[in-house]
């Protein structure tokens, strides 16, 4: 317990904190744009780069997938061009605006009716989100780290990066072990701290 509490005090802050997402009213925007940081998360750019780039297309309105696919692929594109997605830009706009029509003609712009499509099981969910465009397995892990907050039926889910840092830590080898230190409320917060503590080992 008390390692878990250090681990969330110096790295607790979950990414949607940090982006102003607010993820607990599990609506159609919030959940949308934390869809988007998680496409733009898993990309091979440093976090910093991603979260700038997110923030930038809510600024720019881009905060709900109908929004998102009627915006210009120039638009889209010069966003991230300015907004720290220089090399990546062209291919990442055209991800981001196939991706929000898919969940348009799909969904309503709803990732709520993705949740009811699934009959909110993870497994289906996780298929439904990879075949949306640019959603591999690393955003898919990355939006449950957080969603499961609100879907209660990810909990608890830990994905190998936040394992691998709860090993190094003997907290234990499983979600349902890290389950155990800490009350419901805080395990997005323990598995998010637990993420960026791997990957800042990794990066030293």
């Amino acid at each position: 317990m008390t390692e878990a509490r250090t681990l969330m005090a110096d790295e607790g802050r979950t990414f949607c904190e940090e982006l102003s997402i607010p993820l607990a009213r599990g609506t159609p925007s919030p959940l949308f744009r934390w869809l988007t940081a998680c496409i733009l998360s898993a990309s091979p750019i440093r976090h910093d780069q991603a979260a700038r780039a997110a923030r930038a297309l809510a600024d720019a309105g881009l905060t709900t997938a109908r929004k998102m696919a009627d915006a210009t692929w120039e638009t889209r594109r010069k966003i991230l061009n300015e907004n720290g997605y220089a090399r990546f830009d062209e291919r990442t706009a055209s991800i981001l605006g196939d991706a929000a029509q898919l969940i348009v003609d799909e969904y309503g712009g709803d990732l709520r009716r993705l949740r009811e499509a699934a009959g909110h099981d993870p497994k289906d969910e996780r298929a439904r989100l990879k075949s949306v465009k640019g959603v591999g397995d690393t955003a898919v892990d990355i939006f449950f780290r957080e969603v499961q907050a609100i879907w209660d039926e990810l909990y608890p889910f830990a994905d190998d990066l936040a394992l691998e840092a709860a090993k190094r830590h003997r907290m234990g080898r499983d979600a349902k072990a890290l389950a155990e230190t800490v009350p419901r409320k805080s395990f997005p917060h323990l598995v998010v701290a637990l993420a960026r503590d791997e990957l800042s080992h990794r990066h030293r």
